[in-house]
């Protein structure tokens, strides 16, 4: 009977050597000095391995597991021969995931992100675009911001298809230790929530695509907690600020519809000429720098009661003093240099901010204040005095889908309601025109 292996002297060196035939091949594996002198001896050291195992460093390798990787590693292996073994595999735990040469996921995950965010280059962007759904510029800006900052930093090199939902624990994790700003706090859990989902929207829309195996996203958990309570005005404080004679006098004007009718910052800006109306405003567009003159948030025009004659009158005059002339296109809140863009955002902002520390606030407080904070006095205060249904149809909110299907839908009488409301709650904080500058010649 022949032999499984062959022993033999090699060259004049002292020791027996034995080299196992694969039978699979024919090939013969890679020779092994059996330390003896003498072929008998060799051939006994030899069938001890064939039952042993063939001696390596610190351990020993299983004969039918030596043939096996010899035949792999001297076989013409298929992509599906390829895709069976990593599939056995994986079935039976040994790995967890592999990258194919050429396949989708082969891609580093970095350049999957930038490619997915790129307003130009982005599939996700043209679905969303194309199905109408609500997508902007100054979204995209502020995600691939976040890509780049922490993703990309955590990581540079690894590739799509080698990410596993433990890495992504880690990444939250990582998340957690890190402490921005000067007094070098704690992310809070809203704004970690926003990064984690600039990386999971992408792999979830992977999985959905075929571009990965497995949905990696799935039982991720996201920080609980609330975001904290934005503060606001008291009708005392909003009072005070009315009073008083500010640097810029559309900063002024902007604040105060803020304050009556809880309109965004972006959409003050949008608001144009004609959508000044008679006794109402007509929200139809939305402003930010990068995608400039834009549909509302929800993509949603809405009509929004103005009963102050007042506030009113105040916002056309600002119009009026437009540089660039004045026509039912030009912007209410112009800005002086350009004519194709309205004023600043965080002029609205630093005006209301020095305003109330003219009223008596610290610095530190004042700053504790932001643009917003009208919204949640406007949202606070209605609230207590008409029903939800009208609320939404002012503010443009679509959190509850109940009320998202008649808030457009107003009944005879609603309007009423809504300025009778306004004028309760706001009458008293505005400031009459015989104390308000910009009026004055």
């Amino acid at each position: 009977m022949a032999l499984p292996f062959s022993v033999f002297l090699r060259g004049n060196r002292p020791y027996y050597y034995v080299a196992f035939k694969n039978e699979e091949t024919g090939r013969y594996l890679p020779a092994i000095s059996t330390k003896k002198t003498k072929e008998a001896d060799a051939v006994r050291q030899a069938w001890v391995w064939f039952r042993d195992g063939i001696p390596r460093k610190g351990d020993s390798l299983d004969i039918k597991t030596a043939y096996l990787r010899d035949t792999i590693r001297h076989s013409n292996i298929s992509p599906s021969d390829a895709e069976f073994i990593i599939s056995d595999l994986k079935h039976r735990g040994l790995i967890l995931s592999c990258v194919f040469s050429g396949a989708h996921d082969s891609v580093r995950l970095a350049d999957y992100l930038e490619e997915f965010w790129d307003w130009e280059r982005s599939p996700y962007i043209r679905e969303k675009l194309r199905t109408d759904h609500s997508i902007h510029r100054n979204y995209v800006h502020g995600v691939i911001c976040d890509v780049k900052k922490y993703w990309l930093a955590f990581f540079p090199s690894v590739l799509l298809g080698e990410l596993q939902p433990n890495d992504i624990e880690r990444f939250i994790d990582y998340l957690s230790e890190i402490k921005t700003g000067k007094n070098k706090k704690p992310i809070s859990n809203i704004r970690k929530n926003g990064i984690i989902r600039a990386g999971l929207i992408p792999l979830r829309w992977a999985y959905r695509k075929g571009k990965i195996g497995q949905d990696i996203t799935r039982g991720i958990m996201l920080f609980s907690g609330k975001s904290a309570e934005r503060p606001i005005l008291t009708p005392e404080l909003a009072t005070s600020i009315f009073s008083q004679e500010w640097a810029d006098e559309r900063s002024k004007v902007a604040n105060m519809t803020a304050m009556v009718t809880g309109l965004r910052a972006g959409e003050l800006q949008g608001l144009r000429v004609g959508d000044l109306g008679d006794g109402f405003l007509l929200v139809r567009h939305s402003w930010n720098r990068f995608d400039k003159l834009k549909p509302t948030k929800n993509n949603c025009e809405r009509v929004v009661e103005l009963p102050f004659p007042f506030v009113l009158q105040s916002l056309k005059y600002i119009a009026s003093l437009n540089p660039h002339g004045t026509s039912d296109n030009s912007f209410v809140f112009w800005a002086s240099l350009s004519a194709d863009k309205p004023m600043e955002q965080k002029l609205f902002l630093s005006g209301l901010r020095n305003s109330l520390i003219t009223a008596g606030l610290n610095e530190t407080a004042a700053r504790d204040f932001c643009f917003h904070s009208w919204r949640h006095f406007f949202t606070t205060y209605m609230r207590k005095k008409i029903e939800d249904k009208l609320l939404q149809s002012q503010t443009g909110h679509k959190t509850i889908p109940m009320l998202d299907r008649y808030s457009a839908h107003l009944l005879p009488g609603d309007r009423d309601k809504i300025r009778e409301a306004q004028r309760d709650v706001f009458s008293s904080l505005l400031p009459s025109g015989n104390n308000f500058n910009i009026l004055k010649p």
